[in-house]
């Protein structure tokens, strides 16, 4: 974990150099954080900068530090100045001239460094549940009998699924149709959500196939389907970025039991790979502005809008065909379905 992490703040480091001109420190900042089990560098970084995931380009590198992108708990965060410009430094020191200064640490280098972004919120979301096309959801085998004339099945249990006609695949899972996706605007079905029941042993292939449950989340019924079981590395160093040029999409769907969204729920979004929404994308939550009447206009039947409003941001980590997952990573206001995200300004 931390050497991916690494790489990916060191390669990120380097790409922010061209906005140093636009950073901001808040106005009245933090003075100093010291980091605690649990924050994360967006929270430490949201209390000095007004956009935290700029915070590379104004992290103090120093040779004391072997590498700075590393904080523990412990550390202490705070403004320093490096040649006349403000950065972040980690573990600092009172120099003879009176400027902070960055110094070594001792670390403890069984504790684990903290995290970029709360990676508990987004895990299960990692690997399931899926997001498939029409085609992938109709070519998929069914679940048609259950082994002892059971209607659920759960760990241990034989399945058998149709038209599973060779032995390529050692491991499938089996999913439930959940929810469809769809375009707000043109009602277009964008993706279909494969709810993750469990992993399953394929025995005998065949038409029915038979395979055995070896790992269980839900119970499995007959009409459930499966699908070849596809390892992914597993990947745990997010690293928030600006889109290089202007994306836009709607929050079409929320991981939760009611619509009210706030920081560190998982949203879907209405754009996908196919539209160039790629894994650590930052993007701008807005609430489109109120169409008011007017009472006063010359015309007294004129509309006016109401300016967007920016509310919140949010992070792409998972990226499907047409649609996207995102974590909301600050909200200022209540989010909805349906508000816009786009590039940040």
């Amino acid at each position: 974990m931390l050497r991916h992490f690494i790489h990916a703040a060191l390669l990120i480091s380097l790409s922010f150099s061209s906005y140093a001109d636009v950073i901001q420190f808040k106005e009245s900042p933090n003075t100093e954080h010291v980091v605690v089990k649990g924050d994360t560098l967006w929270d430490i970084s949201a209390k000095f900068l007004k956009d935290p995931w700029l915070w590379p380009a104004v992290w103090n590198g120093n040779a004391y530090i072997k590498n700075p992108h590393l904080i523990y708990p412990g550390d202490v965060i705070r403004i320093c100045l490096v040649e006349g410009e403000q950065r972040l430094c980690v573990n600092g020191a009172d120099s003879d001239d009176g400027k902070w200064q960055p110094r070594m640490r001792l670390s403890d280098f069984e504790q684990e460094a903290i995290a970029m972004i709360p990676l508990s919120d987004i895990r299960p979301f990692l690997m399931y549940p899926l997001v498939l096309t029409e085609e992938q959801l109709a070519n998929s085998p069914y679940i048609v009998h259950l082994e002892g004339q059971r209607l659920i099945a759960e760990k241990g249990t034989k399945l058998y699924a149709r038209s599973i006609k060779n032995n390529y695949y050692e491991n499938y899972i089996s999913f439930r149709p959940g929810n469809t996706y769809t375009d707000p605007e043109t009602e277009e079905i964008l993706g279909h959500e494969a709810i993750y029941l469990g992993t399953n042993k394929l025995l005998i292939a065949g038409d029915p196939a038979t395979l055995k449950i070896i790992e269980s989340v839900s119970e499995v019924k007959k009409g459930d389907r499966v699908m070849p079981r596809i390892l992914e590395e597993e990947v745990e160093d997010f690293f928030p970025f600006a889109p290089k040029k202007p994306l836009h999409a709607q929050i079409i769907s929320v991981f939760k039991d009611h619509q009210t969204i706030s920081q560190y729920d998982v949203v879907v979004l209405n754009k996908g790979l196919d539209d160039d929404f790629k894994k650590g994308h930052i993007l701008s939550v807005l609430k489109v502005g109120q169409v008011i009447h007017d009472p006063y206009a010359e015309d007294k039947d004129e509309q006016v809008k109401l300016p967007d409003e920016m509310i919140g941001t949010v992070m792409v980590f998972r990226s499907f065909k047409r649609v996207s997952y995102a974590l909301v990573m600050s909200a200022t206001n209540t989010i909805s379905l349906l508000d816009k995200v786009q590039t940040p300004e």
